[in-house]
């Protein structure tokens, strides 16, 4: 019996193949696709070099502007991890400490301080985390020579996810400080030098402007003196020719008769007037030469109780002795009102003050100036000075207490005298100076001073 598999007919065929030029075709298209995923791949990793070129010269560039900043500084540097190794410096302290860049990084930050310092140094990692140091006074170890002092600024460095990393640590050397400090301060002396030089020659001006009115007020008690003393010389000669006759045993009507012409009666009698006239006269000059004294010598002064009123109504006249036409002058002065302060600067500021407001009304056919002084509260007094001239120009009015500025014809004046002014009102007074345009008309200025300089 046959097995029914057995015929030949039935036996498994072979799998059928593709006809040749299909097989070629499907591999044509494997390989193309192949290629193609190998361009883009190829691209991608030419873009990917080039973006990575540009990184590293991005970096580059980046790394010598950061070493070039680091080099160029002349405060001496110094990066520390959390662990107190040293990880960068700058060439500013490779200078300092006479090593290298090599010598230095990896070393423990304290061991570049003296043993004193180097125990603050290592509690500066801890310190950070809670503020920044500043102005820490430490000092550096050299590998040869004595230690340096230098004043320290330290500050957390922070990685990406805001940790503490590290320490960044900035300096600068006492001596350089000093140094710097001692440059300063002779500057300053020079400069207060020149400030007094200044304050000296304002004085002298001022003093130019006023001599006619002092030469005529000098002139008045020494011509009233000068002529006293000759009527005394005259009354002593006659005191002298009787006494000689008295002397001599002249009988009584002789004597009478020399009493009646020598006029000895009317002599006694005047004595003690030209006495007292030329008494008065020699105190009157007394008074003008110390009050001279007392503005033109750059003498250090004293405060004292000064009245205002006094002051002010002195300054007045000084002021008008050098005028010809005699502003009309309104007062509101309070005679009590005093102050703790100094006389010498109040009464230049009042006297820069009022010839400054009677400069302003210059032409005028009518001047008129008012000066008042009240008190304000119960620790300082206010001095105003008001002109009724054409006013200062808005542009001027923030220049016009600056040195050598002045509206006045050269020759004038030398735009010295507010700048004084309100050097002496705030720097030696304790005060303040203002100056407004008066709503009514004309310029006023305001000087508010503390009833006691020593308050300020």
């Amino acid at each position: 019996m046959n097995h029914p598999h057995s015929d030949p007919a039935s036996r498994a065929q072979p799998p059928r193949q593709l006809p040749v030029p299909v097989q070629l075709a499907l591999s044509e298209d494997a390989w193309v696709d192949v290629i193609q995923r190998m361009d883009e791949v190829y691209a991608d990793l030419v873009r990917y070099q080039v973006d990575l070129e540009d990184k590293n010269v991005a970096l580059e560039d980046a790394q010598r502007f950061i070493d070039s900043v680091l080099s160029a500084m002349s405060d001496v540097l110094l990066v520390a991890g959390v662990d107190g190794r040293v990880q960068q410096v700058n060439n500013a302290l490779l200078r300092l400490l006479g090593s290298t860049r090599e010598a230095l990084v990896g070393r423990r930050l304290a061991d570049l301080f003296t043993p004193v310092s180097s125990a603050v140094v290592a509690g500066l990692p801890l310190a950070v985390r809670h503020a920044a140091i500043l102005d820490c006074e430490l000092e550096l170890m050299p590998d040869t020579g004595d230690p340096v002092p230098i004043a320290l600024n330290c500050t957390a460095r922070l990685d990406s996810d805001d940790t503490l990393s590290g320490v960044v640590i900035t300096g600068r050397p006492l001596g350089e400080l000093r140094q710097a400090y001692r440059a300063l301060r002779e500057a300053h002396d020079q400069l207060k030098t020149a400030q007094q030089q200044l304050l000296h020659s304002e004085k002298m001006a001022s003093l130019g402007r006023l001599v006619a009115g002092v030469a005529h007020e000098l002139n008045n008690p020494i011509s009233f003196v000068f002529a006293n003393m000759h009527s005394l010389r005259r009354y002593g000669t006659r005191l002298r020719t009787y006494l000689d006759a008295l002397h001599a045993g002249a009988p009584a009507a002789a004597l009478a008769e020399a009493r009646r012409t020598l006029r000895i009666d009317e002599t006694l009698a005047d004595l003690g007037a030209l006495i007292d006239g030329s008494m008065e006269g020699a105190q009157r000059v007394s008074e003008i030469v110390q009050n001279l004294r007392r503005f033109a010598t750059p003498q250090r002064q004293t405060a004292a109780a000064v009245s205002l009123a006094k002051v002010l109504r002195s300054s007045l006249t000084w002021v008008e002795r050098g005028l010809r036409r005699k502003p009309r002058v309104h007062l509101e002065l309070d005679d009590a009102l005093e102050v703790w302060s100094y006389e010498g600067h109040l009464q230049q500021i009042f006297i820069n003050l009022i010839q400054n407001a009677v400069d302003a009304m210059e032409g005028q056919d009518e001047p008129r100036l008012e000066i008042s002084a009240r008190g304000e509260a119960d620790t300082a007094v206010c001095v105003c000075v008001r002109d009724h001239g054409p006013g200062i120009a808005e542009a001027d009015l923030i220049r016009v207490f600056d040195p050598f500025f002045t509206t006045k014809d050269v020759g004038k004046g030398t735009g010295l005298g507010l700048y004084v002014s309100y050097g002496l009102a705030t720097e030696q007074c304790g005060g303040s100076l203002q100056v407004r345009n008066h709503p009514q008309g004309g310029a006023e200025f305001r000087l508010q001073l503390p009833r006691r300089v020593d308050d300020v």
